[in-house]
């Protein structure tokens, strides 16, 4: 029986779609190198957590993808036909401090999982895009044919980079590819770099929040169960070898979807919310704009809907109060 190749399955998205592809009866082998960017507790909870589920269904194998002649080692005996590549050096101000990092995660792994997949045949891959490669885009809502020759951070150039070189491989080998661009996801087992975590965690500590711009940015806040749903959707749907134009505009086998809540929501809204369900007050700690940050995202999810069934059902308001109460479970507090 072959299986799903999922690689970043100790991270926070990886996680979810194991799970749920687990779930379903697929077979599921996760890569993950878990580097320290974060807390490596966090992602050794999540795949305890996978193991304690899905039993041998879930098989892991700690490599980093970046590096070929480990990754062919690690696979030689695995047998899989589809593969979600979800494993990326994440963060857009880290960024800034450390682009080696971005180069070899996202430039280097991505090459070498399109190397793998076209040595391996698979049937489809599915690849994590980003909304950060739309910069500065003022056009609103984004929409997957926008031009996005701008980044304003080297994490979303080297997202780009990953699309064109999908691109150049559907063209070449007409391997099945599909990028999702995912808008600001958050939810259980989150990241604790992301705004959701750190507030919360601030909020109930009683320590001040830092809030950029005012509160007046704007994120097409997105609850992970909807991205999970997005991800399966897409890797059971690969794009046609038949030369007709897909979303994104390629005419080789290669889709790029919008996967968000399509409607933006104010990061002041976003610290009500966390305080409501904190029942906490926050202390807030006014910042000008950071430097890679953009003033608002709003994906344009009509392609996606369209083609992959997808359909966002989870608002903010029911999804940060599920993030807190599992924050609580999991910090103690």
């Amino acid at each position: 029986m072959s299986a799903v190749l999922v690689t970043g399955i100790a991270g926070f998205i990886g996680f979810h779609v194991a799970a749920r592809l687990a779930a379903r009866g697929e077979r599921v082998i996760g890569i993950d190198d878990l580097n320290d960017y974060y807390d490596r507790a966090l992602k050794r909870a999540r795949l305890a957590t996978l193991a304690e589920r899905f039993g041998d269904r879930v098989r892991f194998v700690e490599a980093d993808f970046a590096d070929e002649a480990r990754l062919h080692t690690v696979l030689a005996d695995a047998a899989f036909d589809r593969v979600v590549h979800l494993g990326a050096q994440a963060g857009v101000r880290y960024s800034i401090e450390q682009p080696q990092v971005y180069g070899r995660a996202n430039l280097v792994g991505h090459l070498t999982l399109l190397e793998l997949a076209r040595a391996r045949s698979v049937a489809h891959m599915v690849y994590a895009s980003s909304s950060s490669v739309y910069g500065g885009n003022r056009t609103m809502p984004f929409r997957v044919g926008d031009p996005v020759d701008r980044p304003v951070s080297l994490y979303a150039a080297t997202k780009r980079a990953n699309e064109l070189m999908s691109e150049s491989y559907a063209h070449l080998f007409r391997l099945p590819l599909t990028g999702l661009r995912f808008f600001t996801v958050y939810g259980p087992w989150g990241r604790p770099d992301m705004a959701v975590w750190l507030f919360t965690k601030a909020i109930l500590a009683g320590e001040p929040i830092r809030v950029f711009n005012g509160g007046r940015m704007e994120r097409d806040f997105t609850f992970i169960d909807d991205i999970v749903s997005g991800v399966v959707s897409a890797l059971d749907r690969p794009p046609a070898d038949d030369g007709a134009e897909k979303p994104g505009g390629s005419v080789a086998p290669h889709a790029v979807y919008n996967l968000g809540n399509n409607r933006p929501e104010p990061l002041g809204r976003l610290i009500d919310l966390i305080e409501a369900a904190c029942g906490k007050a926050a202390i807030r700690d006014d910042q000008p704009m950071q430097p890679g940050d953009v003033p608002a995202t709003f994906a344009d999810i009509d392609a996606a809907a369209r083609m992959l069934d997808y359909r966002p059902a989870v608002p903010i308001d029911i999804g940060i109060p599920r993030f807190v109460e599992w924050y609580r479970s999991y910090a103690g507090v």
